[in-house]
């Protein structure tokens, strides 16, 4: 009897690794298509001004990539610039594959002028809209462009096929090189210069200066629903976005469907992407497409437009109707936008919430200042501005930390970020002391067992003043359980999770003054960057890691290098 279980179980083993086989040969010869992108400078007129901005093969945005979902895709990487560049693929989980994510000096050592490195674009579950974008320093506000994924062949959406898709791209411009800008800004220790203007689809629109002729125009016809692939790939600001007159359904976020919300406004904040349908329904004329900053704190609060424009033979008007955008403080309008994101929990398209937890963590979220010789800084009384998660600051290693993880070269990070801040105040509470002011500083990771439960409660902070955050986990989608405002109450707010029908997604706005609370499962081995997606935040450290270890099997396992790895 021992004996026949014993052949049982070499029998099975023996098939799994044929299937292991068969698969592994099945996915080496497959065909993936590669496509060559140059990283150049090229001349750009805006706001009645010339400059050089760095794009990808000379577009701003840059070009758009069209998959399917499963698919693979290599893209080839040449830094034709002057400044280091790394490519992250904003929303693809990339299993298992940490190597192709991008973050510079996490995953990867930058690709420097005049070297090249090609990513592997491998998708999975995503399907929708997402975007990739350049991840080293603040090229990300002119090097960025759509990432589409299609349903499978033989697929349909999960709503009625649209006559037209459009990606609708809001940006910001600088008038000055961005580079210089957030460089200026971490030598004197004090907030960047705020943008000059935003733009639809690379455009500012009507109410700038110089921006009228190139207003970016949407040519419809009566009758006829259009699908708005929408995405903020804007570096400071959360969005209000309406159209003039005219209802939006939105039907995705994140490359995730959800259940459809007729409304007259989104917010979306930097990193999400949003999937509206729009019914061109209204008496053919002109219509301002309009958004505009939601801020606790007032960054850039200017306006941009673009235009729906019908076909066919009427009088124009003099000016489009203008859409009666939320003022940018109304946090009540965002809340309730934010509160009807449902997930489509379909048979097609299922949700897997973990029910139970087995890691949790609370994730304070603050600004912070770092004391400087002399008080001679440029932050507030005279020291520098810096950011933490768990009050930690996160410093960028020499190397890359994947790097360092798979090689066992010690000293680049630490394994030791904490599941909860290092003391405990009233979070949201006014008129803090300075003394919490002061952040360690460090490169920590936090590192997870393969499949385990992860529950992350982000808190917000009022320290240096209360804003929305979005917070982005590479490698991941996760489950918006919980949202709510002053301080996390680990007793009660649970309770009131949704762990039905959550939506699923890769950023999260936490709220201002309050907290967010994500779920998901760590089946993805591989170093992974999280961070707030508000690029002034980030640059002052408003970032940690998460090393998730492999799984028993190859197929649980990280994916060994790439041959060419670029020098740090």
């Amino acid at each position: 009897m021992e004996l026949i279980k014993k052949k049982k179980i070499l029998l099975l083993e023996l098939l799994g690794f044929l299937i292991l086989n068969v698969l592994t040969f099945c996915m080496a010869a497959k065909h993936i298509a590669t496509v060559d992108w140059i990283v150049k400078e090229t001349s750009y007129t805006r706001l009645c001004s010339t400059k050089k901005i760095l794009t990808v093969n000379g577009l701003f945005p840059g070009p758009p990539i069209y998959m399917r979902r499963g698919d693979r895709l290599n893209i080839n990487v040449r830094n034709k610039g002057k400044y280091n560049v790394t490519i992250h693929w904003h929303g693809v989980k990339q299993p298992g594959n940490p190597w192709s994510d991008g973050p510079n000096y996490v995953t990867q050592c930058p690709i420097k002028p005049g070297a090249s490195f090609t990513y592997e674009i491998v998708l999975s579950s995503e399907e929708g809209t997402l975007w990739w974008h350049a991840h080293s320093d603040w090229s990300r506000a002119t090097v960025h462009g759509p990432l589409i994924v299609l349903p499978q062949l033989g697929k349909s959406y999960p709503f009625a096929k649209p006559h037209k898709e459009v990606p609708i791209v809001l940006a910001s411009w600088f008038k000055g090189d961005v580079m210089e800008i957030i460089e200026t800004a971490l030598e004197s220790g004090g907030e960047p210069n705020k943008s000059d203007a935003f733009t639809i689809n690379g455009q500012p629109g009507d109410l700038y200066n110089c921006s009228k002729q190139g207003t970016f125009k949407l040519v419809v016809d009566y009758g006829k629903t259009y699908l708005l692939r929408i995405i903020n790939s804007i570096m400071n600001e959360e969005m209000f976005f309406m159209v003039a007159k005219h209802s939006l359904t939105v039907v995705g976020t994140d490359g995730a469907y959800i259940k459809p919300i007729k409304t007259s406004y989104i917010m979306i904040t930097p990193g999400q992407t949003m999937d509206v349908l729009i019914t061109a329904n209204q008496a053919p004329s002109h219509y301002y497409i309009a958004s505009r900053a939601y801020a606790g704190v007032v960054y850039d609060n200017t306006t941009t437009t673009a235009i729906v424009q019908y076909s066919g033979k009427y009088t124009a008007p003099s000016t489009p109707s203008f859409p009666n955008l939320p003022n940018y403080t109304d946090t009540s309008v965002v809340t309730k936008f934010t509160r009807r994101l449902r997930a489509l929990a379909t048979k097609d398209y299922p949700v897997d919430v973990p029910q139970h937890v087995d890691t949790r963590m609370y994730i304070t979220i603050s600004v912070n200042t770092l004391p400087c010789d002399d008080n001679s800084c440029d932050g507030p009384n005279g020291s520098r501005v810096s950011a933490s998660l768990n009050n930690i600051s996160f410093v960028e290693p020499s190397i890359d930390v994947l790097q360092a993880y798979y090689k066992r070269i010690k000293h680049v990070y630490e394994s030791d970020f904490p599941n909860e801040p290092p003391y405990y105040f009233n979070f949201t509470g006014d008129n803090l002391p300075d003394t919490l002011l002061t952040p360690e500083q460090g490169t920590k990771a936090k590192v997870l067992d393969y499949n385990s439960t992860v529950e992350i409660v982000f808190q917000g902070t009022n320290l240096q003043g209360a804003e929305n955050h979005p917070m982005h986990l590479h490698g991941y989608s996760f489950y918006l359980v919980g949202y709510g405002f002053g301080n996390f109450n680990n007793k009660t707010d649970p309770k009131k999770f949704n762990l039905v029908d959550p939506p699923e997604v890769n950023t999260i706005g936490v709220p201002k003054s309050g907290w967010a609370a994500i779920r998901f499962r760590a089946d993805n081995p591989g170093v992974w960057f999280m961070h707030c997606h508000l690029e002034r935040h980030s640059s002052w450290g408003m970032d940690t890691v998460l090393i998730v270890k492999n799984g028993r099997t190859r197929l649980s396992s990280m994916r060994p290098p790439p041959r060419k790895l670029n020098p740090c």
